[in-house]
């Protein structure tokens, strides 16, 4: 049992559902995105999603691309996030981390030195979104090998046909795209992502969380009430864009999560 599965399973038996906070590792630099990291857990972040910067980030909108850059600016790399999650895991051994990213500064590294890396430093599972189902080969297989979930995402446009295929390799969760488009576009509805997290949880037996258009502690709880988990990162990502302190940015994910955990 991964820590995903087991923070899945201990929210399950208190009937809580998961809150998920995404923050670019390195953003606005490495000793501040470590203290916002280590600060996550007490304001009721469950799962840490950590991105992974990149110079081409196909799916994110305008904020994490600049946080992206933000980082890349600053120096971080591939290994720079690996000694950052290595970092955080000297004072927290039981907070799942993801590793959220693309695929060609992992295929740039060597995937089996990686995955070696990867679980060393303490990552859980990885969501690499430019990886689809046909390519499972190449780091899905030797990922969930090594010991290491990997996360698939599911979209409004994965029908009956494709669903089978995306969830077939998937394990810790489905992350559902709640919107067509970019992260930050637009709001997610509740009553729209209902019957395609239960078709999804369906499919995968899978815990479904759903992620873009989620910005607010209404919308937080009110999408928490029909998934399994809600997951937030460019309302956050923008808090540190605009320079707020290490505690207003945590003041601010505290409120979401308790909007989460409420529902």
């Amino acid at each position: 049992m991964t820590r995903i599965d087991a923070r899945f399973a201990e929210l399950s038996r208190k009937g809580k559902k998961a809150f998920v906070s995404y923050v670019m590792a390195g953003d606005p630099d490495f000793d501040r995105s470590l203290e916002i990291v280590r600060g996550l857990p007490g304001a009721g972040v469950d799962i840490i999603e950590l991105g992974l910067p990149f110079t081409d980030p196909m799916a994110d909108g305008p904020t994490i691309q600049l946080a992206g850059q933000r980082a890349l600016e600053g120096g971080m790399t591939l290994q720079r996030t690996l000694e950052l999650a290595k970092a955080f895991r000297e004072s927290d051994n039981e907070t799942p981390i993801v590793l959220m990213g693309y695929y060609n500064p992992i295929y740039s590294h060597g995937v089996d030195r990686f995955l070696a890396a990867a679980k060393d430093a303490g990552i859980d599972g990885l969501i690499v979104v430019d990886l689809p189902p046909e390519e499972d080969s190449e780091l899905c297989i030797p990922a969930q090998a090594a010991g290491l979930n990997f996360i698939r995402l599911a979209t409004p446009t994965t029908d009956e046909k494709r669903l089978p295929r995306v969830v077939q390799n998937t394990s810790g969760f489905v992350y559902y795209v709640s919107i067509t488009g970019i992260t930050g576009a637009a709001e997610a509805q509740a009553e729209d992502v209902s019957p395609e997290v239960s078709r999804i949880r369906d499919a995968s037996g899978l815990p479904v969380v759903v992620g873009f258009g989620v910005n607010t502690p209404d919308k937080s709880r009110s999408i928490a009430s029909v998934a399994d988990g809600v997951v937030v990162g460019s309302a956050i990502v923008s808090r540190i864009a605009a320079g707020d302190s290490t505690e207003k940015v945590l003041d601010f994910v505290r409120t979401l999560s308790d909007g989460a955990h409420s529902a």
